[in-house]
């Protein structure tokens, strides 16, 4: 804590020598839920007096908007979601590299996605893919509990799934890459039809279908497990789910924005964000993610990683840019245009 604090002093201390003309400010881009993307932007603010403006979007909107702005950049660092879209950042040329002096603390798999990035993202955290169901609906309805993702196909759960759209919500996206891992293309696309079928909505954040779940407005929702948890401890009737027949997962990352307009407050953010201290607030607001930092808390009710089925989750290939293009036109062209 006081490394972080004296890091941060003398980088706070350095911009205002600088830029003593200039108020320090940093906007920042989100794509984790809502409480944490505000409670990360408070505490930043507060710990470093920098103003943060804070805007939350899932990662496929995020992608988007950073691409769309690229001429005329906006942002200055976006934090969270998924890594895949990340990645296609990083190669399009829209994210900076940087190598924080945080990086020893973290476990190998955050350094080995900032490796395959050119150190143009970084992981902040990890969860695996799965889902979660209404145990009162499952029994009001009379269905019996799902267990694997071919039960999501079964003509008995007819419009009782709901999963996000993958153009928009990097869950969603990583559900489409994960069933082509497990399946190959063919037989992934043959199943994303099957299961399309059976869905109710496409949302467009990637959280959202736990938490109709939760409220009682779908049976299935489709996301990743810690966000099944969390509707858990907060006392919903939800079941999480790792899927029998193994899963894929994310590495939640972090990237500075190319040409960003407050480097020096971006890169004091992203520091911070690596450090423990920042990673232990995901505990306030109940996110069951695995951090990256290695001295950082995992909470007693997240998911653990060990017990489940992961697939070796080929990170390099779903998230760059042409495979991730092709995949979702090839959803948008083969799957959501099939009725319901």
């Amino acid at each position: 804590m006081n490394f972080l604090k004296t890091m941060v002093s003398v980088s706070v201390i350095a911009i205002a020598s600088a830029n003593a003309a200039q108020a320090e400010k940093l906007t920042l881009y989100c794509s984790a839920q809502e409480d944490w993307c505000q409670l990360m932007a408070n505490t930043f603010e507060n710990t470093t007096g920098i103003d943060v403006a804070m805007t939350r979007k899932s990662s496929g909107e995020t992608f988007a908007q950073i691409k769309a702005e690229s001429s005329n950049p906006k942002g200055d660092v976006w934090w969270g979601g998924t890594g895949d879209p990340h990645l296609q950042a990083a190669e399009e040329g829209l994210t900076a590299s940087y190598v924080s002096p945080m990086r020893d603390q973290l476990h190998p798999w955050a350094i080995s996605q900032a490796v395959s990035a050119n150190n143009k993202t970084i992981g902040i955290y990890s969860g695996a893919l799965g889902y979660g169901y209404n145990t009162d609906l499952l029994a009001a309805n009379s269905l019996p509990a799902p267990t694997s993702w071919a039960d999501l196909t079964k003509p008995v759960y007819k419009g009782h799934v709901q999963m996000a759209n993958p153009n928009s919500s990097g869950t969603a996206y990583t559900t489409l890459a994960t069933m082509m891992q497990l399946f190959g293309e063919d037989g992934g696309f043959d199943y994303m039809k099957g299961l399309h079928a059976n869905i109710n909505q496409y949302t467009k954040s990637g959280s959202a279908p736990i938490k109709a779940a939760g409220r009682g407005e779908t049976t299935i929702g489709i996301v990743f497990m810690h966000d099944a948890v969390k509707q858990a401890v907060a006392g919903f009737p939800v079941k999480v789910v790792a899927p029998a027949e193994g899963t894929g997962y994310e590495i939640g990352s972090m990237s500075i924005i190319d040409g960003a307009r407050n480097m020096d407050e971006a890169k004091i953010f992203y520091d911070w964000a690596l450090s423990a201290d920042a990673q232990n607030l995901a505990l306030q607001v109940n996110a069951f993610q695995v951090p990256s930092n290695m001295g950082a808390q995992t909470s007693d009710s997240a998911p653990d990683m060990s017990s489940i089925k992961l697939i070796d989750y080929d990170f390099k290939t779903y998230g760059s840019s042409a495979t991730r293009k092709r995949l979702l036109k090839k959803w948008d062209d083969e799957v959501s245009v099939l009725p319901q």
